[in-house]
């Protein structure tokens, strides 16, 4: 049998199509179940601490604090702690399915189906940008609600916090793969996540940093997330948005074909 699907992959063509949509749709609703399931801890955990963020830099640094890119501090504060956010959700939904069923020993019944290594991605992905979309829209729901913050270019939030849940799940079905238990997917978190999310303009203008680490801190991609909500959001940005696109784009392109080399290779998954 798997040698029948093997040549039909080499062939280029399964008894089902090009794409097996079914079988991309059902590993796509259960990584969506998955974190619906426990929404308490998914969905609104995550408010709360976005919440506790904006309130605690607010009531510390906001009364002090002049306006920041024309607007007051408290509304140059909120998009960064969206953005990132939605970044850290849709990270820990890939890189914790993977982790957890391969330290529970049932990551083949994910590798054995018909699925080609870009459905895995895919399916994988879409359970991430889901849930990183929904803490989006919860958290821009509540900033609309309490602060009265409006959305200056809607069309230019949805595709960046679409493009950074779709980076941020793709660089967690790479840490996914890479781990085997989950120290080592908390030490991704913690030494990389983390500090990708809090060092590139979250809380402040770049603009305000000395040239070195404003110069780094254009290397960065997940700057171009934070800059490219706060454009969405507050119309005004360190960086154009447009270069932003354009380099998220590609680092995204890049992790996603490891992502699909490392499944098509069985790189850390098979035993």
């Amino acid at each position: 049998m798997r040698d029948e699907q093997a040549q039909d992959f080499a062939m280029g063509t399964r008894r089902f199509g090009r794409v097996n949509w079914l079988g991309l749709q059902a590993l796509a609703d259960r990584e969506i179940r998955r974190f619906l399931v426990v929404w308490t801890q998914t969905l609104a955990a995550p408010l709360v601490t976005a919440g506790l963020f904006l309130a605690v830099f607010s009531l510390a640094i906001g009364p002090t604090r002049g306006d920041v890119l024309g607007v007051a501090f408290t509304s140059f504060l909120a998009p960064g702690i969206l953005m990132m956010t939605v970044i850290q959700n849709s990270f820990a939904n890939t890189s914790s399915s993977i982790v957890i069923s391969k330290v529970q020993g049932n990551i083949v019944d994910t590798l054995m189906p018909p699925l080609s290594p870009g459905e895995l991605v895919m399916g994988y992905l879409a359970g991430g940008i889901v849930r990183g979309l929904m803490v989006g829209i919860v958290i821009m729901l509540a900033l609309a609600l309490l602060l009265g913050q409006g959305v200056a270019h809607p069309l230019w939030l949805l595709v960046f916090l679409t493009l950074g849940a779709a980076l941020l799940g793709a660089i967690g079905i790479a840490a996914g793969i890479i781990s085997n238990k989950f120290d080592q997917i908390a030490a991704i978190t913690n030494f990389v996540v983390v500090p990708l999310s809090f060092l590139s303009g979250t809380f402040y203008s770049i603009s305000t940093l000395p040239p070195l680490l404003e110069t780094l801190s254009r290397f960065n991609p997940v700057f171009y997330l934070i800059d490219g909500a706060r454009y969405g959001v507050i119309g005004a940005s360190d960086a154009s948005p447009v270069l932003g696109l354009l380099i998220v784009s590609a680092t995204l392109a890049g992790v996603t074909l490891l992502c699909w080399r490392w499944f098509r290779s069985g790189y850390r998954l098979k035993p």
